[in-house]
Order: C-alpha cells, then structure tokens, then sequence
C-alpha cells in the first residue's frame, strides 16, 4: 500500500492535488475494509469454535491495521510533499506544537458566530427560539448606569425605555397606559372595546398628560366617616372633593383628607360636619395652565387644588403629586411640544374599523396597531393604505409577520412598524392548531434585517418571559419588545385580584384567541368573525401578582443594563451596530446548556425577582 501511495505522489506533483487523490484512495480501502469486516462477522456469530474462527479473527485485525497504515502513511507522505521535506526531516512528537502568541490574529482570538452566519446558512433547515442563543460577552469600559436603552417604537415615535404594553384586555386599558408612558414605554389599549369607550380609554391618557385629574372620586356631604372608611380601602387614597349630589360637574362644596378624620371617635359623624369649606379652600377657575396650577400649590403648601368654573362646578383637582411628575418620571413618553403622554390603541380590518380609527384620532391616539394574527392580508394592506391616505401622521404598526416576504408587502403598502411573531406568546396556541408560525428568534432577526433597510422599527411580540429575553430580541434587530404575559398581573392590568387555595394573590390572564376573549370581539383577530365554529387559538389563565408597573420596569429596566453591559454594548444602537458588523457573538445552547444556565441543583428555592 505504501507503494500505491507514493506513486499517486509521483503522478500528481501538486501538494494540494496529491493530498486529494490520498483522501480518495484512504477512504476507498477503509470502506472495502469495513465491508469485508462486516461480513466476517455476520459469519463469525453462526461459526463454531475452531481454527476457522481464529483465522477470522486474525484476518480482521490485519484488515484494520493495514486500513489504518494506509491513513497514517498518506498524511505523513502529504505533509512531507506539502512541506518539501520528502521524510529527511520528521518531527513524531505527538506533543502539540508551540504556538506564538505573539503572531496570533484578530480572527485566532474571536469565539463564537455572528447573526449572520447562525440564521443565514442554507443548510441549517431549524428555527431558533430565544432560549437556543447565548450572547457572549465582550469588553466593559463604562458603567452600567452610562447604558442608554433609547430605541423606536416606530418611525416617529421614540421610546426611552424598548418595552410596550400588548393590545389584550387582560392587559392594557387606560391604567397600563398612563403607568408605561410614565415608565418610558408606551401602552396599547386592546381593541375588545366598543368604540366609544376605546376612545374614552385614549383620552384618559391624553388628559393625564397636563397633570389635572379630570375625573376624580367625588363624595356627597350626606356620607358618614364609616362608608368613605370604607371607600379609601377600595380606592387606595384619602383625599376627596365633597359635591353637592357626589358627582364630578356639580357644585364644590368643600373638600375632605386624611387630616380630617383621623382623630374622629364618632365615625357615623356626617362629611358636612368635618369636611373644609370650599370658601376656606385654595382654588382656581377653569382655563389655567398646568404651571399656574402648580406655582400656586407650591405657594400655598396645599395638597390639592380644585379647578372650578366661574359659578363654582368643579371640572378638575390638582393634586400636589403631579409637581413631581417630571422628577419622578424622567423618561416619561410624552409629545415633544405640549407635553401630553404617547398611548397606541388596537384596530381590526373589518369596514366597521374605519370608524373606529376616526373615533380614536379625534381622541387624539399617536399610533394605531393594526391586531391580527397573520398580518400579510388583503385586508391589512387595504387597511394601511386607507390609514395612511386619510392620516399621513398618523403612525401605523401593522403585523403580525414572521418572514421577509410578509414584511416587504406591508411596509411597501405604508407601514410606519411592524410587529414580528406568530404562535409563540405564553397563552397563544396557534402553532399547535394551525401549523403555522416561526421560531421567534429567526422571524425577529430576518424580518429586522429586512426592515432595517427601509428604516422600520419592529417590535418582538411574544416570547418575552425575563429581561434576558428583551435583551437577545434588541440584539437581533428589534426595536422594542412587546410583552404581554411578562406585566400581566402587575397592579394597573384590568381586572381584580382574587386568591389561590394555597394563598397567593392572582390575577386572570387570557389570550386573545383563547374562547371567552373571542366572544368579546377579538375573532376578527383571527379572521373568524362570520364562522359558525369558533377555534380556539389561546387559553385563559392566572398569573401570579407582580406589584406595581412603577417597580416591576425598573426591574426590568434595570436587567437590561446590565446585559448590555455584560455584552459590551452602552446603548441600543451600538448594539444593533455590533449585530450587523458582526462583532456581537452567539453561540447556540444544546439542552444541557439550558438546563446549566437556569436554576439547578438545589432542593428548593425562592424566586425573588427584586427589592421591593
């Protein structure tokens, strides 16, 4: 066999061809060996003990010696021609050669894939979910208080904090609204909602905005000490406006706090007895500025301010929290020029939703997100078009997509945003009952790679169960994160808490393609509106009380910094910028590694998500 070998060296004088025809001739005789060898050994399981046997036996590992000799005598013959030693100089130390530091590339010391080169091979037929991906880290050189997690919610709507609020009526109302404007993100009210009241949902945000509760809690003198005992254990606070019928709009008559009932023994004691009068109160008439407001509250050193009409109705209170407003709130999503909160509200694409998408625009919605599972429709593009056409500024997040194609038709038609996912939310069956979807990390990755060309956020919608997950979503392309299951339960969520047999404090949760959420009028969602079966694309569920949105974003917010930092990234941008020069690294996580990189080898543990 050495022979045959050197004389393919000889025939072919090129190093590279020569090492080609000895892979050939190796792999060939290897594989004429293990044929022979597997026949043998079919024979050897029926032969009888005998000198026949051995004989097998000795063929056998001749066969694999000599196979083996053919290998080693190839590479040792290739290497010499390679190096032009012809075996005059051989180095059989099987210790490994020393490398020079020193002469060690960029390319040497890089670990890991980029983006690219993980979702962008053709042979790789696997999609990827968010648990598939580690991000590996890079070099710190700031502090995690320098990160800036600034990005877009669409083309004209910046967020300061990339999370927002899903349109689903366990979820987003008015309350989660205000809550994640003030938190730098933004809310999506749910479109499970008539028309008039979905817009008075928008424009409790937009009031909000000026610092005038437009609609506070009113009482009548007539109520007893007892009864508004009773009614600031529902509501959480302790001041109220004292009306003539308890009604916002009728006639002020004095105002009642905390200071004036505290040291009350007699609590059947009427409010008309305690209460200040009006003419001893601080107020000011109908048509100020919130600046006057507040200047007068600081001079006075008053709690709350009544706003009354000329005739003394009341129509507004200040309240002496609202000053603080923008110390508290420093990334508070708010409209550059007057101030007022930023609120998207859901739509459909049934004819009846134009009527809606003018009733939301006089109550002066920013954006609008177009609900529906597969977003890549005739009626989705006829509806954007019409959007776009009646208000141009208004901006227009439509979806839902997963794949290029779908994305390409939508912003083609006029969209200002995308949302990206389908089937992967916590309560969303829509993989399992229509066999259709994406692994959400491919879909946010390829659509984001996409859009980035035509200068369209996306948003990464569903999937989101901890920070590390918004994380790996901005650092595929997304521009913020939409998250549904991750703030349900948290206090500004619709809908009461109520308990568990084992005691903790739950609230309901449901998907909008679960039964009772498409009762209520989220099956358009699903094009199911006229179907006389309705199929389930969801579940309804509990989930577990989460606190306030005003401590659970920080948490999150908080999570974020730090992985950016870890990531060597110190804002949004750079990272997005690492993401396409590939210099942010991935590698993919077999299941052992899942299993490493959560909680393990303990008895038991508590989960603590932060201080509170």
């Amino acid at each position: 066999m050495c022979f045959t070998v050197r004389a393919a060296l000889a025939f072919r004088p090129t190093a590279l061809a020569a090492l080609q025809d000895l892979q050939l001739l190796a792999r060939s005789q290897l594989c004429a060996a293990e044929k022979q060898c597997e026949t043998f050994r079919d024979s050897f399981q029926y032969a009888t003990m005998t000198s026949v046997t051995v004989d097998i036996v000795v063929w056998l590992r001749a066969a694999a010696s000599s196979s083996i000799y053919v290998g080693v005598e190839a590479s040792r013959l290739a290497r010499d021609r390679m190096t032009g030693t012809n075996g005059a100089s051989k180095d059989r130390s099987r210790s490994p050669r020393k490398v020079d530091a020193s002469k060690l590339t960029e390319a040497d010391l890089t670990d890991g894939f980029s983006a690219s080169e993980i979702f962008g091979s053709k042979t790789a037929m696997s999609g990827y979910t968010y648990d598939d991906l580690i991000c590996l880290p890079g070099h710190i050189n700031f502090g995690v208080h320098d990160v800036a997690l600034g990005s877009r919610f669409t083309k004209k709507i910046a967020l300061k904090t990339p999370i927002v609020s899903s349109p689903m009526d366990t979820v987003t109302e008015s309350n989660m609204a205000i809550a994640m404007a003030l938190e730098g993100g933004i809310g999506v009210i749910h479109t499970n909602l008539p028309i008039e009241t979905q817009a008075q949902e928008v424009a409790r945000v937009k009031k909000y905005k000026a610092g005038f509760i437009l609609e506070p809690r009113c009482v009548p003198p007539t109520m007893t000490i007892e009864d508004l005992d009773k009614l600031k254990s529902t509501l959480g606070f302790t001041g109220f406006p004292v009306t003539e019928n308890g009604q916002m709009g009728a006639k002020l008559l004095g105002l009642v706090t905390k200071r004036d009932t505290d040291f009350i023994v007699d609590r059947k004691t009427r409010l008309s007895q305690i209460m200040t009068p009006c003419a001893n109160l601080v107020t000011m008439f109908e048509g100020c500025d919130l600046y006057e407001a507040n200047d007068l509250l600081q001079k006075s050193k008053k709690g709350k301010l009544p706003i009354i009409t000329k005739s003394g109705l009341l129509v507004a209170l200040v309240a002496r929290t609202d000053i603080k407003k923008n110390v508290d709130f420093p990334n508070a999503t708010k409209h550059p020029v007057n101030k007022e909160l930023l609120v998207a509200a859901a739509i459909g694409t049934r004819p009846a939703d134009r009527e809606r998408v003018k009733a939301l625009v006089a109550a002066g919605v920013d954006a609008v997100v177009i609900d529906s599972s597969q977003g890549d429709s005739v009626f989705q593009h006829e509806m954007v078009k019409w959007i776009k056409s009646q208000f141009p500024d208004l901006q227009v997040v439509a979806g839902n997509v997963v794949t290029k194609k779908q994305a390409q038709n939508l912003i083609e038609c006029g969209a200002d945003a995308l949302r990206v996912g389908m089937g992967i939310g916590s309560i969303c069956t829509t993989q399992e009952v229509c066999a259709c979807g994406r692994a959400q990390a491919s879909a946010v990755y390829n659509v984001a790679k996409l859009a980035r060309l035509y200068g369209v956020p996306i948003l990464a919608d569903g999937g989101i169960s901890s920070p590390g997950h918004i994380v790996k979503a901005l650092s595929l392309g997304a521009g913020a994160a939409m998250c549904g299951s991750l703030l349900a339960g948290t206090a500004e969520t619709p809908g009461e808490y109520f308990y568990s047999e084992d005691g903790k404090r739950l609230k309901r949760y449901r998907g909008m393609g679960s039964i009772d959420a498409m009762k209520k009028g989220s099956d358009d969602r699903y094009f199911g509106t006229a179907a006389a079966i309705k199929v389930a694309q969801g579940v309804s569920g509990t989930v577990q009380d989460k606190g306030s949105i005003h401590k659970y974003i920080p948490y999150l917010t908080q999570g974020l910094k730090h992985g950016m930092q870890d990531i060597g990234a110190q804002s949004v941008d750079q990272l997005q910028s690492m993401l396409q020069e590939g210099h942010l690294r991935f590698e993919l996580r077999s299941a052992a590694a899942q299993r490493e990189g959560g909680v393990h080898g303990l008895h038991s543990f508590e989960r603590k998500l932060f201080d509170s």
